[in-house]
């Protein structure tokens, strides 16, 4: 399983680093992309300097053939797939900043999200617990800092605008169990 989880890891990071480097160029030339991928996959350690040409050209295949890039006159550009996966694959590094210090006040997430959406609603039940949501009931969340960039994002993505709502609150009845789950206390 470890073995697995390993070679997932691996493609995923390739696979985030080929369309990062793609969308932050906008037009690349595949002459161009090439040597500068190995460069930055060699330094990072995702693939054994061995293999990487190989590796990055079956990557770049692999995500022209799902429609995540297209190779077009020489150049590589990202699809509008491609940069929601793009956009994915970030927000699944996204990292919340802590401050050093909590202004006492809770970020809180509602959403009604239709049932013919339940896969949309589920993947975002799941992205809040990866950061560190707490959930109050099915649809309600709970966060102790600020995390409206990320709501904005969330937006985007899923197209939930309407469907979510942003609330920040000064207290939640009952609210001990949480300052517990996040280690947090008021100031008297």
């Amino acid at each position: 399983m470890e073995a697995d989880v390993r070679v997932r890891t691996r493609k995923t990071n390739i696979q985030k680093a080929l369309l990062r480097a793609v969308a932050s160029a906008g037009l690349l030339s595949v002459a161009i992309l090439a040597p500068n991928m190995l460069k930055i996959l060699g330094r990072s350690g995702f693939v054994p300097k061995s293999r990487f040409k190989g590796v990055v050209s079956i990557s770049r295949k692999r995500l022209i053939s799902a429609g995540l890039l297209i190779y077009k006159d020489g150049y590589l550009r990202l699809t509008p797939l491609g940069e929601a996966k793009l956009r994915k694959l970030e927000a699944s590094d996204f990292k919340m900043k802590k401050p050093k210090r909590w202004d006492g006040k809770w970020r809180v997430l509602i959403f009604d999200i239709k049932e013919r959406r339940r896969d949309t609603r589920d993947k975002i039940r799941r992205t809040l617990v990866a950061i560190g949501f707490v959930r109050l009931q099915n649809s309600v969340w709970v966060y102790p800092y600020d995390c409206e960039d990320l709501i904005t994002l969330l937006k985007a993505d899923f197209k939930i605008g309407k469907d979510l709502l942003y609330m920040i609150v000064d207290s939640i009845e009952n609210e001990r169990f949480l300052l517990e789950n996040f280690e947090l206390r008021r100031g008297n």
